[in-house]
């Protein structure tokens, strides 16, 4: 089966032991191992990439696919950034905000789910389904303990009904698992 479109998901930085703490070691291997799976993605035909505009995983696959696109090699990747709702982000610290300021600037395609007059828990899932419902594939940074309840759960389950090929890394180990 050929691979085009993969969607990412995996959790805010408050879900990592580091927080948001970027310079620690566990961070640095889980974005090391990220790039290493997008890397493969590519080899395998993948050039679109759906991120979700949320802080830490997404926020870094963004960036990472963006560093990519910068070389030779994977001048044709496209970053899509799928937002919940304009105006999710407005709590968030300046350097945050231009940090996802960024990635819109240099993204292929920005596309807006939700409302905001619409419930944000709506429109979260919204965006989530709408990546799944777009990708032939989904790269989740994700421990698979269906015991805790989050949207990046909630994602790989939407992705696993769906019947898509699943690439799981875990955040505290970086190991990968193929579903």
């Amino acid at each position: 089966m050929e691979l085009y479109t993969c969607a990412v998901t995996g959790h805010r930085p408050t879900r990592f032991k580091w927080k948001y703490n970027e310079n620690n070691n566990g961070c640095k291997r889980l974005k090391k191992r990220m790039k290493e799976q997008f890397t493969l993605l590519y080899e395998k035909g993948v050039r679109r990439f759906y991120v979700g505009g949320a802080l830490g995983v997404d926020m870094w696959a963004g960036e990472i696919l963006l560093q990519m696109k910068e070389l030779p090699d994977y001048k044709d990747i496209h970053l899509i950034v799928v937002l919940p709702f304009d105006g999710y982000n407005k709590t968030w610290d300046s350097q945050s905000k231009n940090r996802l300021q960024f990635l819109l600037n240099h993204s292929a395609e920005n596309i807006i789910v939700g409302q905001r007059t619409q419930a944000p828990a709506v429109c979260y899932k919204l965006r989530n389904y709408y990546m799944i419902n777009h990708a032939d594939c989904l790269l989740a940074v994700y421990d698979d303990n269906r015991s805790i309840r989050s949207g990046t759960g909630m994602t790989v389950n939407y992705a696993r009904k769906r019947e898509l090929k699943i690439k799981l890394i875990h955040p505290d180990t970086g190991v990968v698992t193929i579903m």
